[in-house]
C-alpha cells in the first residue's frame, strides 16, 4: 500500500475518536482529508474495498451521532463508487459546522464583552461612592480573569485617574506594561500619573522611554513639556515643545507653552 493510502487510512481511522470527544470539525476534516488521498491514488480491489468499507463505517457513525445530528440534521450517506459525491458532501458539513463555530465564537466574545462591562460599571459606581477598597476588589477580580487584556488595565487606570486615585492608576499601568513592554500609549499615560503624583523623575523616565519607541508624535513631545512646566525645568520644556512645533506647526497649545518657557528662561 502506497504512503498516500497508508495516510488515508490513518485518517478515516481517526474520526471515530474525533466523535467521541466531541470534535466534529476535526472528524469531517479527517474524511475529507482521507478522501482526497484516496481518489488521486490508484488502488488494486482490495485496497478499494478496505476503504469501502472504512467510508461506510466512518459515515454511519457520523449520520448517528446525536449531537451532531442536532448541528446537521441532513442524512450523510455513501455508496460506493461514489467517492466524489461524499466529498462534496463533506465540503458542505465542514461550511456548516464552520458556521456554527463561528456563531459560538461569536457568542462567547459578546458574554465576555458584557461581563467586562458589567465589572466596570460596578466598579465605576463604587468610584463615584469613593468606597476604593470595593471598587479594587470589582477590578482586581476583573484583571485576574482577563490578566493579558492591556486595554482594560487602561481602562480601569483611566477611570482611578479620574477619581484622583493616583497610585492605583499607576499600578494598574505599570502592570498593564508588563503584558505589552511597547506600548507607547501605556508611557504617555503612566508619564501623567506620574507628573500628578509629583514623581518628576520616574515620570521622565517612562516619557524617554516612550520618545524613543515613537519620536515623530506631537503630543507626546507637548505632554512631556508639561512635565516640565510642573518640575520648573524650563531649557527641558523650550526642548520639548520645540519638538512639538516642528513636526506640527499649527498646534497651538505647543506653539503658547514655548513661548512660555523661552520667557521663562529670560527672566
Amino acid at each position: 500500500m502506497s504512503s498516500e493510502l497508508v495516510n488515508a487510512r490513518k485518517k478515516l481511522n481517526m474520526v471515530n475518536t474525533m466523535l467521541k470527544k466531541g470534535k466534529y470539525m476535526n472528524a469531517v476534516q479527517c474524511i475529507h482529508d482521507g478522501l482526497i488521498l484516496l481518489l488521486k491514488t490508484p488502488t488494486i480491489k482490495s485496497e478499494r474495498d478496505e476503504f469501502e468499507d472504512l467510508l461506510k463505517k466512518v459515515t454511519y457513525n457520523l449520520s448517528n451521532d446525536p449531537d451532531l445530528r442536532k448541528l446537521y440534521p441532513l442524512v450523510i450517506s455513501y455508496e460506493p463508487g461514489k467517492e466524489r459525491a461524499l466529498l462534496d458532501a463533506m465540503r458542505e458539513l465542514l461550511q456548516e459546522l464552520q458556521k456554527v463555530l463561528n456563531e459560538e465564537v461569536q457568542d462567547d466574545m459578546q458574554a465576555i464583552v458584557a461581563k467586562k462591562r458589567e465589572a466596570l460599571e460596578k466598579g465605576q459606581a463604587l468610584l463615584d461612592q469613593q468606597q476604593w477598597d470595593e471598587a479594587g476588589k470589582v477590578f482586581d477580580t476583573l484583571v485576574r480573569e482577563f490578566g493579558g487584556d492591556t486595554d482594560l488595565k487602561a481602562d480601569i487606570a483611566d477611570r482611578y485617574l479620574n477619581a484622583d486615585r493616583y497610585k492605583e492608576a499607576f499600578h494598574m499601568l505599570d502592570d498593564a506594561l508588563r503584558d505589552d513592554p511597547n506600548a507607547i500609549h501605556l508611557y504617555n499615560r503612566i508619564g501623567m500619573v506620574l507628573r500628578k503624583m509629583k514623581d518628576y523623575d520616574t515620570a521622565e523616565k517612562y516619557y524617554i522611554k516612550a520618545l524613543s519607541l515613537s519620536h515623530g508624535d506631537e503630543y507626546l513631545h507637548y505632554n512631556v513639556g508639561r512635565l516640565y512646566y510642573d518640575w520648573r525645568k524650563w531649557a527641558k520644556m523650550a526642548r520639548a515643545a520645540e519638538a512639538a512645533v516642528s513636526l506640527n506647526p499649527d498646534f497651538a497649545e505647543a506653539v503658547k507653552m514655548l513661548k512660555f518657557a523661552r520667557k521663562k528662561m529670560a527672566e
